[in-house]
């Protein structure tokens, strides 16, 4: 009572220890900069798949831990007590040590103003759909197609992972790295896919189930091929973080939130309504049974504009990474475009032109010149054998093709009525 603290958290007892733990904050808080975590040797020395320096624990110790590991992280706390700051840390530590070529980010920001600052780096982190002009997502009917394209990828990564004989993404690269795996046979290297959700509540209540499921479906599946999410709300309410969530998003960071049922539902138990505010915060990793109290690192956002207008002016790629192409069918469920029995690809006059121009009959050079996925590609290499384009498939060499110039094509268009 005489300390006068403000935020005391009483722990009881210390796991491990035969002791009862009061934490009491500073009278005169001192700010936890970037740098500061970014700079230290636990983050830079850090053999994590996906290191993220999130803050200072109280001892003052850089928090470190692994998203791969994680595999899926829930934030959330009340409005205007550091999940903004909080998200762009964990991109910030993302973006110091992962090669564009490495990560890549699918944003969705139904707030519209959060992750704007971060589309400049379309040409090296984002991922998008094909037909899409905005790499960061804010219209909630793109986000239902951006998330069962996400889907598609996930259960493609499943396929190569099947076929290259690996359980995960990072023993699939190293394969695929050391030429263990042929490019010529649709193998491709994978980067991890971060999925940041910025106001979930919003989301769930403007499109509710249709967005659920497939959330649902990424977090259950999609750790191994390297799939992760990160969902961010103000609401921690049970409507919200429904059961579903809550069993496939097992870490979780709170701020401080305004009831103890808030705390209840976002940990599991009582605490983070006890918290300062500003970046304080309980965060519960994977397999812990306690908390660790973390005082966020402060990024500000003339900090990451220089940050992301630095890597900017770097080279990049042609596009942003390109996620598979999703037509929704009957009952909400995505539909591949090459499906239909009978049916032609809408490119598939394109790709029978180029394969003649050309006269190279291989999966990879349609995947690389149209940029669609390889599932796609190989049904467009069915469809122009079908037609008597290419020849049938010969162990690894590429096919033959039978028609030789473009006129010939002519022909066989009309024969097939396209």
């Amino acid at each position: 009572m005489s300390l006068a603290a403000l935020g005391i958290r009483i722990i009881a007892p210390i796991p491990g220890k035969g002791a009862i733990g009061i934490e009491v904050p500073n009278a005169k808080p001192k700010t936890v900069s970037m740098r500061s975590v970014i700079r230290s040797s636990a983050f830079q020395d850090s053999d994590a798949e996906l290191p993220i320096a999130i803050g200072k624990t109280i001892s003052g110790d850089t928090f470190v831990f692994d998203l791969a590991k994680t595999p899926h992280l829930l934030v959330a706390g009340a409005t205007g007590q550091g999940k903004s700051v909080g998200m762009n840390a964990i991109i910030t530590s993302l973006l110091y040590r992962k090669h564009p070529s490495q990560v890549k980010f699918v944003m969705i920001d139904p707030k519209m103003v959060e992750f704007s600052i971060y589309k400049v780096l379309e040409k090296h982190y984002l991922a998008k759909m094909p037909d899409e002009d905005d790499a960061v997502i804010t219209d909630i009917d793109k986000v239902k197609n951006t998330l069962l394209s996400l889907t598609i990828e996930m259960d493609d990564r499943y396929r190569l992972l099947e076929a290259a004989k690996v359980r995960q993404v990072k023993e699939y690269n190293e394969k695929f790295v050391n030429r263990v795996l042929n490019p010529e046979k649709g193998h491709r290297y994978m980067p991890y896919i971060i999925v940041i959700i910025d106001e979930f509540a919003d989301l769930i209540m403007t499109a509710g189930k249709e967005v659920e499921m497939p959330i649902a479906r990424i977090a259950q599946k999609a750790r191994a091929v390297g799939i992760h999410m990160i969902l961010a709300t103000q609401r921690p309410s049970v409507n919200i973080i429904t059961g579903v969530i809550k069993a496939n998003f097992p870490s979780r960071i709170a701020f401080k939130v305004a009831s103890g049922t808030d705390s209840k539902t976002i940990l599991d138990q009582p605490g983070a309504q006890g918290l300062i505010g500003r970046g304080d915060m309980l965060i519960l990793l994977a397999g812990k049974m306690t908390p660790t109290r973390v005082q966020c690192a402060f990024v500000d956002t003339p900090e990451v504009e220089k940050i992301t207008q630095f890597i900017s002016q770097q080279r990049g790629y042609a596009s942003a990474y390109e996620l598979p192409e999703c037509i929704i069918g009957e009952g909400g469920q995505p539909v591949d475009p090459t499906d239909e029995p009978g049916k032609f690809d809408s490119k598939i006059k394109e790709v029978a032109t180029m394969v003649v121009k050309s006269q190279i009959g291989s999966t990879s050079n349609i995947q690389r010149v149209f940029g669609v996925g390889y599932n796609r590609a190989g049904k467009l290499m069915d469809q122009l054998e079908r037609m008597g384009i290419v020849s049938p498939v010969n162990g690894s060499k590429p096919r033959e093709v039978y028609v030789q110039t473009e006129l010939d094509l002519q022909p066989i268009f009309e024969r097939f009525g396209l």
